[in-house]
């Protein structure tokens, strides 16, 4: 069970976006994800007529490592870490770690 998903909400940890909140818009492989409107990188496009794509520079979201991200708790307003509970119905529910309460997705 992943514990930070899709949709998500996190805060970066470390790097140059340290500090940032965006939301999960993919995971890329086991132990990485992508994050709206942080990580961005310039990427040099070339154009092609046949896509009706125009050349220049674009910027695009990069990877991140997901040690490097929190989940953001709405409750104390800053991130935090995730555990799993089972419940007694026998699912599996993510918690934070801080106050135990339930993630709510």
């Amino acid at each position: 069970m992943n514990k930070i998903r899709k949709g998500d909400e996190v805060v970066v940890l470390t790097g140059k976006d340290r500090g940032r909140r965006g939301v999960v818009l993919r995971r890329v492989g086991e132990e990485h994800l992508v994050v709206e409107g942080v990580n961005r990188a310039k990427k040099h496009v070339r154009p092609n007529p046949l896509k009706g794509e125009v050349g220049g520079i674009v910027e695009k979201e990069m990877p991140l490592h997901v040690s490097n991200v929190a989940l953001f708790n709405p409750a104390t307003q800053k991130g935090d870490r995730v555990g799993i509970r089972v419940l007694e119905d026998g699912r599996k529910v993510r918690v934070f770690k801080s106050n135990g309460e339930l993630v709510n997705a």
